[in-house]
């Protein structure tokens, strides 16, 4: 089944969301392995298939990625969705980074006993950080480098999107912004991966929380 696209992961969000929208965009299709029981991680440790003891996994290639920056790097190689040169690249990776540290604080709060503080230190960042620099680069261009669609584009989609959950209204002070995200959400692949039924997941709720912490045997997580 090398020709087989298999990810491996909760029934949730989480670190594997952004690979499910970058195989989306890529117009890639893909199986999921959704990881319920603890004995299913185990054995994916017993069999060598967790090189450091993380998910997510992804199966392509006849390989096991895992680390997420490692596999969106690689299935934005193999698309075409990581710029025409090094320049490109590493302007890509940049703001892909930045916009996954922004979306690895979302990820968090669910986990999170009191996650009040903790949103408003996310909306501050957002509004002060992160958008601004996205807000400037997209004055002058239709797509963050090279003319061209990227993994940047995708993901800054996929952190409007998430914000927008949190923060209603979070984008109305970052015009270009919002008209990015218009433009991005047009697309037909996305358009269909935003529609009821599709691989994409809702925001985690409790039942998501107590699978990660059966699977991973985590009594407490205190953040």
């Amino acid at each position: 089944m090398a020709d087989k696209i298999v990810l491996y992961y909760f029934n949730g969000r989480g670190k594997m969301e952004s690979i499910r929208w970058l195989l989306t965009f890529a117009g890639v299709e893909f199986e999921e392995v959704f990881l319920t029981k603890r004995e299913q991680y185990v054995e994916l440790l017993k069999d060598g298939s967790l090189m450091f003891q993380q998910v997510p996994m992804v199966e392509i290639d006849g390989m096991k990625l895992i680390q997420t920056k490692a596999i969106l790097n690689y299935i934005a190689e193999k698309y075409n969705l990581h710029g025409k040169d090094i320049k490109d690249r590493v302007m890509i990776n940049m703001y892909s980074e930045g916009v996954m540290d922004l979306m690895e604080m979302i990820m968090m709060l669910p986990f999170t006993q009191d996650p009040k503080p903790r949103l408003e230190n996310i909306e501050t960042k957002a509004k002060e950080r992160y958008l601004p620099v996205f807000e400037k680069v997209l004055c002058d261009t239709v797509h963050l480098v090279g003319g061209k669609h990227s993994m940047a584009d995708v993901l800054l989609t996929e952190c409007t999107l998430m914000l927008e959950e949190k923060f209603p209204g979070i984008l109305a002070d970052f015009r270009n912004i919002k008209s990015f995200q218009g433009r991005m959400t047009e697309n037909l692949s996305i358009k269909k991966f935003l529609q009821p039924g599709s691989k994409r997941k809702p925001q985690p709720d409790e039942h998501y929380v107590k699978t990660v912490m059966e699977v991973f045997d985590v009594k407490k997580i205190s953040l």
